[in-house]
């Protein structure tokens, strides 16, 4: 005798219509864990490798690799005497100033150990988290005040022209970078910036004006761009987000 297996498309048709509701009902959550755990992670990098298991900082590494140039020279290090290493420092123990091989030296006990993310891809993905915890905090005073538990964060959509104003300058940043890097790796343009110093007069001083230090113009331009860019992007989506959302939670 055959036994006849039925389905039960209305148990299932409930099942997701929960799961799609919990997501539209609680959509900033998600994303702030996930930007949280997004930006986070390349900090631990450092510690894993410090305390002793190279195995899981290698993973973070390969992870964030496919993402970013991972630069010793433009990137973080955390338990070591120096925040930021110039590529003479790290030739001191890592003899190779090509591309490829530079990328891969991630520290040792005496320099330190660097973050998984270059010092842009820290700038430019922090204001992710960051705008996700301040549309949060925005939602909750307003539903204090108004006494409406449904209460949106009352943050408008940036308009277009304002996004791209905001993307502009990182992308003049990073493109004159890449160009650089293509003409002469550590010794083109935006590594000298000689015509910046000339275009200044020398006001300011020989650290300024060369290399990727902290406190350098290559790092300002890396920290500034990043932080604009970060902070308008996610102006522009979080607000039509949770337009799309919250008006999907109370058909729900």
């Amino acid at each position: 005798m055959t036994e006849t297996v039925t389905s039960h498309p209305a148990i299932e048709s409930t099942t997701a219509d929960k799961i799609a509701t919990f997501f539209y009902r609680h959509w900033l959550l998600i994303v702030n864990i996930f930007f949280g755990t997004w930006v986070i992670l390349p900090w631990f990098a450092p510690v894993f490798a410090a305390i002793g298991w190279p195995g899981m900082a290698s993973v973070i590494y390969k992870i964030y690799s496919v993402q970013c140039h991972q630069l010793p020279e433009r990137s973080y290090f955390l338990f070591g005497p120096k925040i930021m290493y110039s590529v003479q420092d790290i030739n001191t123990v890592w003899p190779y100033t090509d591309f490829f091989r530079l990328r891969q030296f991630v520290g040792n006990a005496d320099f330190g150990f660097k973050i998984a993310w270059s010092d842009r891809m820290v700038s430019f993905y922090t204001p992710y988290f960051l705008s996700g915890l301040w549309m949060a905090v925005s939602r909750l005073r307003r539903r204090r005040k108004t006494g409406n538990p449904l209460a949106t964060s009352g943050w408008k959509v940036l308009p277009v022209w304002l996004l791209i104003l905001s993307l502009v300058p990182l992308g003049i940043d990073g493109i004159t970078h890449t160009i650089s890097d293509a003409i002469n790796f550590g010794a083109a343009f935006r590594d000298t910036n000689t015509w910046l110093a000339a275009l200044t007069n020398n006001a300011f001083s020989a650290t300024f004006y060369a290399g990727d230090a902290i406190g350098s113009f290559n790092w300002w331009m890396r920290l500034l761009t990043g932080l604009l860019a970060g902070f308008g992007t996610m102006r522009f989506v979080l607000p039509a987000l949770e337009d799309v959302f919250e008006t999907e939670s109370r058909v729900r």
